[in-house]
């Protein structure tokens, strides 16, 4: 199966949102030719910008595969944002809930009915303070091990200097004209997990192989080296101002 269509919603998107992009950016785009033509697969890709998903998407709407990406549930509900997510087929995120399991069997679903489904692995905007790729949650992993879909690895680089994240001062900064940076690669190597049961130490090992392509891609862009050792976010309390154990965060 070739996957979803490019539907009434994801092209009344595209109209909304590729002329400005045009215009605003300049594109810097290779590795168009691992996107793979048909069947389903996963694009594991870095976060820097709010920024990220146009630019992306973007990238990946001109090989004529639609990504289907994982938003929080929030941004769903009601305006024209939520009926495009709706009618664009995302795939909505319920953190910390009972529902957070549904968004991973959506994932599984898409990706065996040949969809692509697009994860940013470390779950949030990176906090490293040079915005390299952070340490990854281990949801993309999961799903790839579930279906053995290609992941296919992507570095991005460019929106974060038109927005850039956790900026002090809320403010676009688009001249000089900026570059959006794509790098896609070849698929990443997983099968030496195929078969063994998804322990936490699996798990953490896959997103480690699957963080180290990414982050290789991006030192690819940048023109300059990698850290050696990837940042690690402290661990959050919750709600009621106990720490989040590790098994929990890491399912997100």
């Amino acid at each position: 199966m070739s996957g979803r269509r490019i539907g009434f919603w994801y092209r009344m998107a595209a109209v909304l949102v590729k002329p400005p992009l045009v215009v605003l950016f300049k594109r810097d785009w290779h590795g168009m030719e691992h996107i793979p033509a048909e069947g389903g697969f996963i694009t594991a890709i870095n976060h820097n910008s709010y920024l990220d998903p146009l630019s992306y998407a973007h990238f990946q709407y001109n090989t004529g595969r639609v990504p289907r990406f994982l938003a929080k549930a929030a941004l769903f509900r009601g305006g024209l944002v939520g009926s495009m997510l709706r009618g664009t087929g995302q795939i909505p995120v319920y953190r910390e809930s009972t529902d957070a399991a549904n968004a991973f069997r959506a994932a599984v679903d898409a990706i065996n009915k040949g969809e692509c489904v697009a994860f940013y692995p470390e779950g949030t905007l990176t906090r490293d303070p040079d915005l390299w790729p952070m340490r990854g949650k281990t949801g993309a992993a999961r799903v790839a091990l579930l279906t053995k879909a290609p992941v296919i690895p992507v570095a991005q680089w460019g929106a974060n200097e038109a927005v850039p994240p956790y900026a002090k001062e809320k403010r676009v900064r688009l001249f000089p004209r900026k570059t959006l940076k794509v790098l896609a690669g070849p698929p990443v190597d997983l099968s030496e997990f195929y078969g063994q049961e998804p322990t936490a130490e699996v798990l953490r090992a896959a997103t480690d192989t699957i963080m180290d392509a990414i982050t290789d891609l991006l030192a690819e862009v940048r023109g300059e080296p990698a850290p050696v050792r990837r940042y690690d976010r402290p661990t959050r309390p919750r709600t009621d101002g106990r720490p989040l154990p590790a098994a929990d965060e890491e399912s997100k």
